[in-house]
């Protein structure tokens, strides 16, 4: 009873209704999408999160998940230095390795490193202690997770972007950018190539959409929010003026002075009949 006794307010307020309907509606439209007058036209905006993930296999060259020859001691050294690479994937160099086979700038990429039973926070540092300008951080950041597994040598990467394509690259780009640190390191040491560990991807990633259809949602919730915010700011203004405008009348009227609309003042009190108590008139 009480919205539609407001929404009848708002619609007697003749000036009030069209107002409240441009505001909100181009508040909507500005909130999801990029408006262009000259000429005429509606851009999306990046607002659509994408996802993907990418696994990777620490392993020889010789491919010890395969080779039965060898012992269950290797392969639970293989599966530590995973542990080892995932926390290297985190630092400044492998990230630009990343950052250039993304296509990103490297300062927009954020790693979390992959968490142990030793070690079941992530280490702060530099690169990675809280600021109070998290708060208002870019939409258009590129998240990279990176878990280990604890029984077999397998990285596990999951990656999100502003959209599905973003993500795929960011996802596939970090396995090779951490494959190309790695060549790089091994080039400029005598370690032969037969023992230098080998990084196999299991199968390129693709991107998705989280949040399909985020660009009508955000314009529907917005255009109600400013809506309702200025269809009741101008119910109130159009109380307090009013309010105002009848306080002026009856100070006029305490006053003596005539109201611009008549009334009772121009009748004459003093040629009143008087009734008397027993009912009868003089």
């Amino acid at each position: 009873m009480q919205l539609g006794r407001h929404l009848r307010e708002l619609y007697l307020l003749r000036w009030a209704l069209p107002l409240c309907l441009a505001l909100a509606l181009y508040a909507g439209l500005s909130s999801a999408y990029d408006v262009n007058l000259l000429p005429p036209g509606l851009g999306a905006k990046e607002l659509e999160l994408g996802t993907a993930d990418a696994h990777v296999l620490v392993d020889t060259p010789s491919t010890t998940v395969l080779d039965l020859r060898q012992g269950t001691d290797g392969f639970d050294g293989m599966t530590h230095r995973a542990v080892l690479l995932g926390n290297v994937m985190a630092s400044v160099p492998v990230r630009e390795y990343i950052a250039r086979r993304a296509g990103v700038p490297a300062d927009a990429i954020q790693i979390t490193t992959p968490t142990t039973a030793d070690f079941p926070r992530r280490l702060a540092d530099a690169q990675h202690q809280p600021h109070m300008s998290d708060l208002r951080r870019s939409p258009d950041e590129y998240l990279i997770k990176v878990w280990a597994n604890p029984t077999v040598p397998v990285l596990d990467v999951y990656a999100q972007g502003p959209g599905a394509k973003a993500a795929e690259q960011l996802a596939n780009g970090a396995v090779d950018g951490l494959r190309d640190y790695v060549a790089k390191i091994s080039s400029g040491t005598a370690i032969p190539a037969s023992d230098q560990v080998q990084l196999r991807q299991l199968g390129r990633a693709h991107g998705t959409v989280l949040n399909d259809g985020i660009h009508l949602q955000m314009a529907a919730v917005v255009f109600l929010v400013v809506f309702a915010l200025s269809s009741a700011a101008a119910i109130f203004f159009a109380r307090v003026r009013n309010g105002w405008r009848t306080t002026r009348e009856l100070e006029e009227l305490a006053a003596g002075r005539p109201s611009p609309a008549g009334g009772e003042e121009d009748f004459d009190w003093t040629e009143a009949p008087v009734t008397a108590s027993s009912g009868r008139t003089r």
